[in-house]
């Protein structure tokens, strides 16, 4: 369940971010961020980050969808959750709110078995699933309070969340657009600043004010402690907010790296313009996909050949030149055609 927010304007990313982090109550031992849970205190103390996963495998009969997947979110990261469609996000992100039961493997969110201690367990989860469904008769309002019921905190982040997306509380969901039924979700999820925040597809309907303010609060809970894992197809989404990606692919972790490591290793895109054929450019190790419209040229070239490429460029007449770093998308095509 999940909630909406209130006709005022949406606030500011900047002064959403004072409102919701720095009028806080810092804790003691971690200048700017709240103390831990009790429940994340737990998990550190035994050697666990508040979600970990080992070997997890979930089937539905015949078909695997999980296969032998390792995974830790720690206190403070935002980890970004790619794949495209059957890759295993959703099935992962269900198993860890308890929703599925693993088939073979290892669960603990929060040092809490989702599945056996699930009503322990959710009071410290923020989850917005990505089949979102509300019961239609009843207002924002009615849902956030049955939600603040079941949570360890029971909403302290409300009232600033329904002012920074801006939705009206006394409407019932059936009257809502898409955009505002997923401010309830986003709402529900945050506002009890629970210790692990599970997010599928987030920005799902959101115009690009509320993915901008959505992706504030996003870094916020991060920033107070919390430990994010964001499912997503938007990438540019996540290059704006994750500290590290999980590549899925065919329910098989592909890539898990930082994003500043996993640039590292893919290739950049170039394309130059010049007077003559560029023959020289044919030997630069490590060229491909080489295109050509009349004088220009178009390909990539790994990033440990870019002082080749610019060796052969100064040996050429150059009228017009770009190089770029790989962006999300690129490093999310490489990786996924290297496997």
């Amino acid at each position: 369940m999940r909630r909406l927010l209130g006709m005022r304007p949406p606030l500011a990313p900047d002064r959403l971010l004072r409102r919701l982090v720095g009028e806080r109550v810092l804790g003691p031992d971690t200048p700017g961020r709240e103390a831990p849970s009790s429940r994340v205190v737990e998990a550190e103390s035994e050697g666990m980050t508040p979600v970990q996963v080992r070997g997890l495998r979930k089937a539905f009969g015949t078909t695997v969808a999980v296969d032998g997947m390792d995974l830790d979110v720690c206190p403070g990261e935002v980890v970004g959750f790619l794949g495209p469609n059957g890759a295993g996000k959703t099935t992962v992100l269900r198993v860890l709110t308890g929703s599925l039961r693993a088939t073979a493997g290892s669960v603990s969110v929060l040092g809490l078995d989702p599945f056996r201690q699930a009503a322990a367990a959710h009071q410290d989860i923020g989850y917005l699933p990505g089949d979102l469904r509300l019961p239609p008769h009843l207002t924002a309002a009615q849902l956030l309070d049955v939600c603040a019921g079941r949570r360890r905190d029971p909403g302290a982040d409300r009232a600033a969340l329904v002012a920074a997306l801006g939705l009206p509380l006394d409407v019932e969901v059936a009257a809502l657009s898409k955009g505002n039924r997923q401010k309830v979700g986003i709402v529900a999820a945050l506002m009890s600043r629970p210790a692990v925040l599970l997010l599928d597809e987030p920005t799902s309907g959101l115009d690009p004010l509320a993915q901008e303010v959505l992706e504030g609060l996003v870094r916020a809970a991060a920033d107070r402690g919390a430990a994010v894992l964001l499912s997503s197809h938007v990438l540019r989404e996540v290059d704006q907010v994750a500290d590290r990606v999980v590549m899925l692919r065919s329910g098989r972790v592909v890539a898990s790296s930082g994003l500043d490591e996993l640039r590292a290793t893919a290739p950049h895109a170039v394309e130059v313009v010049l007077e003559g054929p560029g023959d020289r450019l044919l030997h630069v190790p490590g060229l491909r996909g080489l295109t050509t419209a009349g004088p220009r040229m178009s390909f990539t070239v790994p990033r440990e050949s870019l002082g080749a490429l610019v060796t052969a460029l100064a040996a050429e007449q150059v009228q017009d030149l770009s190089i770029a770093p790989a962006d999300l998308e690129t490093l999310f095509r490489h990786l996924y055609e290297g496997s």
